[in-house]
């Protein structure tokens, strides 16, 4: 394999595994509304553990469950957290046109004391 086609391939690859997590998050609601991303995320933590203990004890390992980290704690709300963005956001886009104004003021200020 030449180079440019090794670059292909990969290139291929990680566009593929990018569109199946893309897909997989999609399918189990992960890209909902944050009540949908919440039921996805209890789903999630209480499947997880049953199935690497199952995955553990198919491939022979040893593992007790004092021994696999304790699944992630998430204590804030998605919803809200997206609304304050989109605030922000919309905050930040409503002075714009004033700050533009200012800034170009400031700077002709700027050009007119150098030119001097």
């Amino acid at each position: 394999l030449n180079c440019s086609a090794f670059n292909s391939f990969r290139f291929l690859v990680k566009g593929g595994l990018a569109g199946a997590a893309v897909y997989v998050a999609y399918d189990q609601g992960l890209l909902g509304s944050g009540i949908e991303s919440a039921e996805a995320l209890r789903k999630a933590q209480e499947t997880l553990p049953p199935a690497i203990q199952e995955w553990t004890n198919y491939l022979g390992w040893e593992v007790r469950a004092a021994q696999l980290p304790p699944t992630p704690k998430f204590e804030f709300s998605l919803a809200n957290s997206w609304n304050k963005g989109v605030h922000r956001v919309m905050s930040a886009l409503s002075v714009a046109p004033t700050r533009a104004c200012e800034y170009t003021v400031e700077g002709w200020k700027y050009v007119k004391d150098l030119v001097k």
